[in-house]
């Protein structure tokens, strides 16, 4: 966020400034949702509204499944640095990929848990919540009034 130490009022141009850079994170979050549904909740099971994604089918494979998916949720959760997450959400992100990576060694179980647990989803949507925060505290700062 821009500092006004100096007294200034905000410009425009800090408020274009503000907007751009929120557009550009707009598009990393999504493709962080994206990838996040791909891993959790891609398709059904047929004839159920019960989601399953990649992250279900890849844990079907003992330890090296689980092991993969913990790579692509490090990769999610990594994208909470460059969008700002406070480092309590950070904590808070890896300790759902902890849980789902742990719970998922356990054959059978893990591969159920996974199914209701959906951390990649979780994770995706306290980035987007935290996200969210802090465009409206920075569009605030430079005197953007949003209208929601």
């Amino acid at each position: 966020m821009t500092s006004y130490s100096d007294n200034r009022p905000p410009t425009l141009a800090d408020q274009e400034a503000v907007l751009a850079r929120h557009a550009a994170e707009r598009v990393k979050l999504e493709r962080v949702e994206s990838l996040a549904k791909t891993m959790d909740a891609a398709f059904n099971v047929p004839g159920t509204n019960i989601p399953l994604g990649v992250d279900t089918l890849v844990g079907l494979v003992p330890g090296i499944g689980d092991t993969v998916s913990l790579g692509i949720a490090g990769y999610i959760a990594s994208h909470g640095i460059g969008l700002k997450a406070r480092k309590r959400h950070m904590v808070t992100m890896g300790g759902n990929i902890f849980v789902d990576w742990l719970i998922g060694l356990v054959p059978v179980i893990g591969d159920l848990f996974d199914i209701g647990w959906r951390g990649n989803l979780r994770n995706a949507a306290l980035l987007r919540r935290v996200t969210e925060q802090r465009w409206a505290e920075e569009r605030v700062a430079v005197g953007i009034i949003d209208h929601d």
